[in-house]
């Protein structure tokens, strides 16, 4: 098949270089977000899909908006049999919807209908769901409301983390994306439309999350630590200044919620059952063990934080 891929982060990576080095498949251009700043110095930087198209020697293009004439007209010329999209970031018009002769194909960070929208994938680690996985989709001018084309599921690990279920699912995605256009090309899928009354959905993962509530239940402290990393990160207010809490494990001690059953290791009470926090980052310092926190700073068994 001739390909366009559509992606703009590190979660479309995978995917982009599986398709460049099928000899079934040539991708014949990628579209991707145009270079932003970034940084306190706010350095103009290239997308993720925009280097490594880049290092596979495959055509970029960054149009601000995919509604212009200019974008559909540089579509047009490519006349792909395909766009595959992966987190790209714009929404697509009707008109390039159409313009493929086997559609677009959308691979998504969950099983839908579960969790359409922004953050799929933290929200399933947030919520504590014990399996997710990615699916291939067929596009519609809905947010993720396409017909299903393929899935695969995976286990959510009890201690893993947003950012490496993010890895582990972009790698799926990789996988389900060319197993996805064989099987269109051959005829071999049939597409499934999406019961609209399992749709659940997503917003954007944001700051105002962070901060940790010791009255709830350690599973859902512990929840929040692993969906929030590695970003923005899950914070607490402990020995009277607030940290950043990148690593943490469930305990079964108990006592009042916030209160340090012990200092090595640095155990936390919580609603029910407590958490010991296992990595963790002062204001202006880096990342560092609870113990090595907790020997530079003054913390008292009892105390409440």
């Amino acid at each position: 098949m001739k390909i366009v891929y559509m992606g703009t982060p590190d979660f479309a990576v995978p995917a982009l270089e599986r398709l460049a080095r099928n000899p079934k498949h040539s991708v014949a251009a990628v579209f991707t977000q145009p270079d932003k700043p970034v940084g306190r110095k706010q350095v103009l930087t290239p997308p993720d899909v925009k280097v490594c198209a880049q290092k596979l020697g495959i055509p970029v293009f960054q149009p601000a908006s995919m509604k212009t004439d200019e974008a559909y007209s540089q579509l047009e010329q490519l006349s792909p049999d395909v766009i595959v999209v992966a987190a790209y970031g714009q929404i697509l018009p009707g008109r390039v919807l159409g313009l493929p002769r086997f559609g677009c194909v959308n691979i998504h960070g969950s099983l839908l209908p579960k969790y359409r929208g922004a953050a799929p994938i933290q929200q399933a680690v947030l919520n504590g769901d014990k399996v997710t996985g990615v699916t291939a989709m067929l596009m519609d001018e809905g947010l993720d409301t396409g017909d299903i084309l393929m899935t695969k599921e995976t286990e959510i690990g009890i201690n893993e983390t947003s950012a490496e279920l993010f890895d582990r699912l972009s790698r799926l995605g990789g996988e389900l994306i060319e197993e996805t256009l064989d099987a269109l090309e051959n005829n071999g899928l049939t597409p499934k439309k999406q019961d609209e009354s399992l749709a659940t959905h997503t917003s954007k993962i944001d700051k105002s999350m962070c901060p940790v509530d010791f009255g709830k239940t350690a599973e859902e402290i512990h929840n929040q630590i692993r969906g929030l990393y590695s970003w923005p990160v899950a914070t607490a207010k402990i020995g009277g200044k607030t940290v950043k809490i990148h690593k943490a494990r469930l305990c079964s001690k108990s006592g009042k919620p916030g209160e340090i059953l012990s200092v090595k290791p640095l155990v936390i009470a919580c609603a029910e059952g407590s958490v010991e926090i296992l990595e963790l980052q002062p204001e202006g310092k880096k990342k560092m063990t609870a113990e090595a926190f907790a020997a530079g700073h003054k913390l008292e068994k009892g105390e409440i934080i």
